[in-house]
């Protein structure tokens, strides 16, 4: 069940050797700013000088990981930021000023590596063995955020900045070793003009239009991702902080709880699921909207003390059922979109969901003081379901047809 090849598990000890020394820095880098500043405003700006330059690049990224080749992309971009990471600390590169270029560059290094990997994934397994595939990554990967932010604060505490930088420059040097011995070939196109970029990237967002079951899913993507989106980054953060008046530690236990329903939800679908877990998507989704719409009512003036408990309940099903949703979209399109337009579809697609996330939270910020948690909740998710509802009713047919037999 878990043979998926060579090149499967030299990409995944490789992603994970990065992402473990990238989980320990960016628990240090935030308690680093606040250490020297004390300034949540300059924790923004860090936010900021990640997101902004990746969804700038984003377009262009998604050209070169379809002109050049991915696996250079990979284990080149990956020793640069190892390179990047040992020269801000042999040059002492540590004032805040400073770190914050260093975050700009992290950035745009990141979404051309990104781009790299998202076009290369589906080529190293069977297509049949794709969802399988991407839960045992995922699985992983919430390991490691479970462990890391555990490990990055104990190394921080030991040895500053410094040490949580060094870790990741070392780590970035190790997934690149694996990463350069997959063995993986494809034809690659050099680019002759900036026109030739620009063509290139409006025909990562045509493709979409070519197909209506495409366009559907996007659409549909988009207006859930606006509306629910501000309720995992602006209302339950509130919710729990403000609303309920959580701990610290209780705060860091709902992060934990999500993970972990992501876990589960990523082994159903590795050691049981499978392919099949396209079948049970829609069902999935509609469960997790009932439990985001539960969010409503759970509050210190309804459950009381009980309000925690059901919290961490309601926040691990939502994980579980988040990962029985995007696992399987995600492998719908990965076979469906072919590999000479792969990297810029799957850039064009995050770059129009990240400039859509804050339209949403740009309108839930200013009225949640003003209305409270459980009319916000409702306000999101009831046009949500009628969403849902509708997409179900009209398209369900074409949303599940995508990946298969499309050429």
């Amino acid at each position: 069940m878990l043979d998926l090849g060579r090149n499967f598990w030299l990409y995944a000890v490789g992603r994970w050797i990065s992402q473990a020394g990238w989980i320990i820095q960016d628990v240090a880098v935030p308690l680093y700013v606040l250490d020297k500043t004390g300034s949540g405003a300059m924790m923004s700006l860090f936010i900021m000088a990640e997101l902004v330059p990746r969804l700038l690049v984003n377009p262009i990224a998604g050209v070169i990981g379809d002109r050049y080749d991915r696996k250079k992309l990979m284990y080149g971009l990956d020793i640069a930021r190892g390179i990047l990471l040992f020269a801000v600390i042999a040059l002492n590169f540590l004032e805040i000023h400073q770190l914050l270029i260093v975050q700009i560059v992290m950035s745009i290094l990141g979404a051309f590596f990104s781009a790299g990997i998202v076009g290369m994934f589906p080529d190293l397994v069977e297509k049949n063995q794709l969802a399988r595939a991407k839960s045992i990554l995922n699985s992983g990967s919430q390991v490691l955020r479970i462990v890391g932010p555990i490990v990055g604060g104990l190394i921080y505490a030991l040895g500053g900045i410094k040490l949580a930088i060094l870790v990741n420059a070392i780590s970035f040097f190790g997934s690149g070793l694996f990463e350069m011995m997959i063995e993986y070939r494809r034809e690659v196109r050099g680019i002759s003009s900036l026109h030739e970029v620009w063509h290139e990237i409006v025909e990562g967002f045509r493709f979409m239009t070519k197909s209506r079951a495409l366009m559907v899913l996007v659409s549909f993507g988009i207006l859930l991702n606006t509306l629910l989106n501000p309720v995992f980054v602006v209302v339950l953060p509130y919710l729990a902080r403000i609303e309920l008046g959580l701990s610290s530690v209780q705060f860091g236990s709902v992060e934990t709880v999500a993970t972990l329903g992501a876990l589960a939800g990523n082994m159903l679908i590795a050691l049981k699921l499978g392919e099949r877990s396209e079948g049970v998507m829609f069902k999935a989704l509609f469960i997790q909207l009932a439990c985001l719409m539960s969010l409503a009512f759970i509050t210190r003036s309804m459950l009381g003390e009980l309000a925690y408990p059901a919290l961490l309940v309601t926040i691990c099903l939502i994980g579980l059922f988040n990962t029985l949703v995007n696992v399987p979209l995600f492998t719908k399109l990965q076979k469906a979109v072919p590999d000479n337009v792969r990297s810029r579809f799957f850039s064009a697609l995050e770059t129009i969901m990240m400039a859509t996330t804050p339209l949403g939270m740009a309108i839930v910020g200013p009225i949640l003081d003003r209305l409270g948690v459980t009319t916000v909740v409702l306000i999101l998710t009831i046009p949500s379901f009628a969403i849902l509802l509708y997409y179900y009713t009209n398209f369900r047919a074409e949303i599940l047809s995508i990946g298969e037999g499309f050429s």
